[in-house]
């Protein structure tokens, strides 16, 4: 097949951690390779943001990424994108036609993508599938940070009704998407995110230790955006219920436009006299991560809203058990009790408690890394990537049919 994966606000190569950097570039560039490997020819078109990257660029093997304009070539913020969204899928058209190019179907990542893809389809005649990653009615239910706009919530609900298919990571999701935006249950096909398993594998702790140069304290680690919806606020208040001696929470994660929301964890941090305690180590490249996972006790995901939560998948792959609210993936991911607890919401006296429980001695030896690896090893890319060509096929067949 030919391929065509659209992610306007956000380029797959970008520094994970940042303010529109996360699980969706992650999802979106490891797929491409996958499909890649198999044989089929996958482009992914996003916005160009300044001279960091060539307008094309080789992710693996019959995969790659084509810088198109939109806005100005800088980072901008993702509501700026959208008067710009008619330039990209024209820029992308002209490009197409410039290089003789067909495509069998496009994959659209995230409403603004989602938007050019409704265009495209129509210029194309070819089935366009959508994976939204959050959902802005979710996230304006839940009531924490900025509201969406209705521009958004409306711009969803019609991709709802004019795409082919709906691809959603979790069986919540499915639900939320017929709730607020009454989608049909027949037209969204559940697929997990996946893990790179390659890359996301036990390290021995004391060797992971020395290699970020902490001192053998117990570590309890979060990874992702600074954003108020992954409430790192109250993980901060629950570890002023713990004994810290001996105790470090590392933060990795965090760009430069993420310096308001940093300046007010540190403030906090000191108001609540634990910025001992606290290590906010910034953005982290990929390949560095299994390290941070590998020295940790315990992950926490102390997330309002997650569309998945790639995170516990990693830190379960590295074989550290995940502490984390009742958020996308996490339920049918951890094994209560043994790779780690679901708390049912991100009180910081419930993360506390579940938090010690990991770290006390009296709870018994915890779980091997390797028997806590072999949880998520279902989850495995080559399976993720199986599932979602079974998906293209079944609407491009579907497709030939109404065409017929």
């Amino acid at each position: 097949m030919k391929i065509a994966l659209l992610s306007v606000h956000s380029c797959p190569l970008g520094k994970l951690g940042g303010k529109n950097t996360g699980g969706m570039n992650v999802y979106i560039r490891e797929l491409a390779r996958e499909l890649g490997r198999r044989g089929h020819l996958v482009d992914i078109y996003t916005r160009a943001h300044g001279s960091i990257h060539d307008r094309i660029i080789e992710v693996g093997p019959n995969a790659r990424i084509i810088h198109l304009k939109a806005g100005k070539d800088e980072e901008i913020e993702k509501l700026a994108i959208y008067p710009h969204l008619a330039d990209f899928a024209s820029d992308l058209e002209n490009f197409r036609k410039s290089c003789g190019l067909t495509y069998d179907l496009i994959h659209s990542h995230y409403w603004l993508s989602g938007w050019a893809g409704t265009w495209i389809q129509r210029w194309w005649g070819v089935p366009h599938i959508t994976m939204f990653h959050t959902l802005g009615a979710i996230k304006n239910r839940i009531g924490v940070g900025l509201s969406e706009p209705k521009l958004r919530l409306d711009t969803e609900k019609d991709l709802v009704r004019e795409c082919h298919r709906i691809i959603a990571p979790t069986d919540e999701e499915k639900r939320a998407l017929i709730a607020h935006y009454g989608a049909l249950p027949g037209s969204i096909r559940v697929v997990p995110c996946g893990v790179n398993l390659d890359l996301f594998r036990p390290i021995d702790k004391a060797r992971a230790l020395r290699h970020l140069g902490f001192n053998g304290e117990s570590i309890i680690l979060f990874v992702g955006r600074i954003d108020p919806l992954k409430g790192i606020d109250n993980l901060l208040r629950a570890i002023a219920y713990l004994d810290r001696k001996n105790l470090k929470l590392v933060v990795v994660g965090g760009d430069e436009e993420s310096q308001p929301e940093l300046k007010s964890l540190k403030a906090l941090s000191r108001s609540l006299r634990i910025h001992d305690s606290i290590a906010f180590r910034g953005l982290v490249k990929q390949e560095m991560l299994p390290y941070f996972y590998s020295a940790a006790d315990v992950c926490v995901i102390p997330s309002y809203y997650e569309s998945f939560g790639l995170v516990a998948l990693e830190s379960l792959a590295c074989g550290t058990p995940v502490v984390a609210t009742k958020v996308g993936c996490v339920e049918s991911v951890i094994q209560h009790g043994e790779t780690g607890y679901v708390v049912p919401d991100n009180a910081p006296l419930s993360l506390a408690d579940t938090i010690a429980l990991v770290l006390s001695p009296s709870n018994g030896k915890p779980e091997p890394p390797q028997s806590i690896r072999t949880s998520v090893t279902r989850f495995d890319w080559s399976n993720i990537a199986d599932a979602t060509v079974e998906e293209y096929h079944i609407v491009l067949r579907n497709h030939s049919l109404e065409v017929c």
